[in-house]
């Protein structure tokens, strides 16, 4: 569909109210279709021949335009589902999100509205409403008044601004000298944060951790008191509330005492399980997150949002606020009352990113988002329960929020290759049936499997249909092993 007004004044952009009512008349058609065939669309889609697709994909700039219809068909029809069908119901791999449809609505009229809201003056009560969605952040991880912030697009730019924080503060010019600590089992992001931030990968010391997956706290003190004598100067060590590998929390408490005593800044990366303390029941599970010095939280993830929604927090608000607050002679004065985003983070030019946390938080209440949490804890133990009853089937690190990770075992499987193939041939088998997708991981030398239950539209008949799976596909392996068959690659 074209505007006719366009024929005559190719210069003039702009469209007719009844070509834009039918044009979101079509994409909203569309989005409705897909969103009521998630229920049985497969978890992971067709990839046979994806390589060849992309390159033929390839093309020039567009000298003249297309019709809407003519795009929307193959992006609907076959570019979306060949890729994993990261919001449905069967999505247990990775760190599920979900793409919840109210923070669609926010990105539209985001988009249409495009106000600017970098700075408080050009918006005040838009940017109020990010600062709002950013304040009830706070208060469910418990920390102070002062705390300040600011949405991300994911857990790696939160990270960064971390980084960069921590070191401003504490190393001054002094970056070369500072020390930063990591568990083996952090995600790789930190150590790509850091070198942005300007410490060295040889600066980066990783810590063992313990059979259950968590930092050891005495390793940590023996690399600091390491690095000390040797004239080096530790700042910042990272714990993870939730590792993605095996869903491990960190002894976040003894980490923080521990960073008292050394006066390190201590941050939390929450992006996978920082959410689940908003629920009161079970925020024993992440006991001292709210000591932290900064957080990272991801609200593409335990808030359902889409794909590019991060946040950080930082303890003392004023610490980030003079890493990053700047004037220019063509912007107004800063001022102190009410949030600017500029003033907490290095972009200038913006999206606006907190609409879509508002607008959904306040469709839904918390209350409802408290046991949508909840239940998503419920079923990943619930399936970690019927998993370990699995002949053959051994759990390595059951849910401490709701992850967790197993990996196959039989004599028929007498070495740790045989082993770690047939695990990975689990995953491959399961997601093959089409309703859920799974992934693994390795760690350190052997492979895992591991189930993730974070999507808002995973509910108890899709975790039965993958423990059913589960326990199917691993006796056909075993039985396959016994009789001397090797699992297909």
């Amino acid at each position: 569909m074209t505007d006719s007004a366009t024929n005559h004044d190719p210069a003039n952009l702009e469209l007719s109210p009844d070509t834009m009512q039918a044009m979101a008349d079509q994409v909203l058609q569309r989005v409705l279709a897909h969103l009521a065939a998630l229920p049985e669309a497969p978890g992971c889609g067709d990839y046979d021949g994806i390589e060849a697709l992309c390159r033929a994909m390839r093309e020039q700039a567009p000298e003249q335009g297309t019709a809407l219809d003519a795009l929307l068909a193959p992006l609907f029809d076959e570019w979306i589902p060949r890729s994993f069908t990261t919001n449905g119901a069967g999505y247990l791999a990775y760190i599920p999100g979900g793409g919840i449809y109210t923070a669609a609505l926010a990105d539209f009229i985001a988009a249409t509205t495009n106000r600017y809201t970098g700075i408080w003056e050009a918006a005040p009560a838009l940017v109020q409403l990010e600062a709002n969605a950013l304040d009830w952040l706070r208060e469910w991880m418990r920390f102070p008044p002062q705390a300040r912030g600011l949405f991300t697009t994911g857990g790696s730019s939160a990270m960064f601004n971390a980084i960069a924080c921590a070191r401003e503060k504490l190393l001054g010019v002094e970056i070369r000298r500072g020390t930063l600590y990591v568990s083996s089992q952090s995600h790789h992001c930190i150590t790509k944060a850091a070198k942005l931030a300007g410490i060295a990968h040889d600066r980066v010391r990783v810590i063992a951790v313990d059979a259950d997956y968590r930092m050891r706290v005495d390793a940590l003190e023996q690399a600091v008191a390491a690095d000390r004598a040797a004239g080096l100067q530790p700042f910042m060590v990272f714990s993870t509330a939730g590792t993605t590998n095996t869903g491990a929390v960190d002894p976040l408490e003894a980490i923080a005492d521990l960073a008292a005593r050394e006066g390190l800044w201590h941050h939390v990366d929450g992006a996978y399980g920082g959410c689940f303390h908003m629920v009161p029941g079970l925020r024993p599970l992440l006991a001292g997150l709210s000591r932290a010095d900064s957080l990272t939280l991801d609200p593409h993830k335990g808030l359902f949002m889409p794909y590019g929604t991060g946040a950080l927090l930082v303890r003392d608000g004023e610490d980030l606020r003079a890493l990053h607050s700047a004037s220019a002679g063509y912007l107004p004065e800063n001022q102190g009352e009410f949030y600017d985003p500029a003033q907490y983070g290095p972009d200038l030019s913006r999206g606006f990113p907190g609409l879509r946390v508002w607008l959904t938080l306040k469709f839904f209440g918390a209350a409802r988002y408290r046991a949508a949490l909840a239940e998503k804890r419920e079923l990943a133990v619930w399936a970690a329960e019927q998993v370990a009853r699995i002949p053959g089937i051994v759990l390595d690190a059951p849910p401490q929020l709701s992850l967790f990770a197993f990996h196959l075992e039989s004599a028929a499987l007498p070495t740790l290759a045989a082993r770690n193939e047939a695990t990975r041939e689990l995953m491959r088998r399961v997601t093959a049936r089409g309703r859920v997708m799974l992934t693994g991981a390795s760690v350190g030398d052997r492979f895992l499997g591991r189930v993730c239950v974070l999507s808002f539209r995973t509910r108890r008949a899709d975790i039965e249909a993958c423990v059913r799976y589960l326990a199917e596909e691993s006796a056909a392996l075993l039985a396959e092993a016994a009789a001397g068959q090797r699992p297909d690659p």
